[in-house]
């Protein structure tokens, strides 16, 4: 049967997929519209499960909040090649993604796939019709959020290096010069890689780690047993210094920890968490 240009500009329009595969599943669907998309979806979980082993180390990080500062989102969605990843479609489709999460606040990166793109599809079903549609592995790969108290605070988004890396920042206060603050914190995080706000937030069997880490390097230096435990308290400061946030010291600053930076906007601000997600 003839396959009308408007019909297949019609399936690209909806599906991205390019003209001669829209041509070619309106052809084996007899021109019917809903089976042509099957088709294609059906082609892009095909490709999807072969590609299922190959590195997608590429992509995209997007880092939202609402306009009250009040909830925040990131997400990334990951692909095999830099050329897809600096695609504006590509960009636009995981910026859509991250509206979406950021309008529902799902629970996990699960929940999330699972939330519906639209009238049609699934958000996880659309990255697998992805891959079809470009012929790389596209996956949601990684999602977080941030939920300030009301009234109480509010988060700040940061996305770094061309989308490469997107940070969010919960902070305990709000207006204008608490969110230029933020912003700059949410810089530091996003190149200085902070593992938690302070030393509370480390998780105690990484504590014990460094410790005994401490203890093994100050063993093979030569240190008598007795010095052990001293030396490796004082490295295991070090590591507080250079792994937490507000012990960092403030990349923008002068001698300042990032904690003190933050008291010379407000005596009692703070950060109460962050959200960071990166390529690589």
């Amino acid at each position: 049967m003839s396959i009308s240009a408007k019909d297949v500009k019609a399936l690209r329009d909806q599906t991205g997929a390019g003209m001669m595969d829209c041509k070619k599943a309106l052809t084996e669907s007899a021109g019917d519209m809903e089976k042509a998309i099957e088709f294609l979806r059906k082609k892009g979980q095909k490709l999807s499960e072969k590609r299922a082993d190959r590195e997608a180390n590429e992509g995209v990080v997007i880092a939202l909040t609402s306009e009250d500062g009040s909830n925040g989102v990131v997400i990334r969605l990951s692909c095999e090649t830099d050329f897809v990843a600096k695609n504006d479609d590509f960009v636009a489709l995981t910026t859509k993604i991250a509206n979406i999460a950021l309008t529902h606040l799902p629970a996990d990166l699960e929940a999330l796939k699972a939330l519906p793109f639209d009238e049609s599809i699934s958000i996880g079903e659309k990255a697998i019709e992805q891959t079809g549609v470009i012929g790389e592995k596209i996956e949601l790969s990684q999602y977080g959020k941030l939920e300030a108290a009301a009234g109480a605070g509010q988060i700040v988004p940061y996305i770094h290096m061309g989308n490469r890396a997107g940070v969010i920042v919960s902070l305990n206060q709000t207006g204008p010069n608490i969110a230029e603050a933020g912003r700059n914190v949410a810089m530091q995080v996003a190149a200085m890689k902070p593992i938690a706000v302070d030393k509370d937030g480390i998780d105690s069997s990484i504590v014990e780690k460094e410790i005994e880490i401490g203890k093994e390097i100050a063993r093979k230096e030569g240190k008598p047993e007795e010095m052990l435990e001293r030396i490796s308290t004082g490295k295991l400061n070090k590591f507080f210094k250079e792994k937490t946030l507000l012990n960092q010291a403030y990349v923008k600053g002068n001698k300042e920890s990032v904690a003190e930076y933050l008291q010379t906007i407000d005596g009692s601000l703070t950060v109460t968490d962050f959200v960071h997600i990166s390529l690589g």
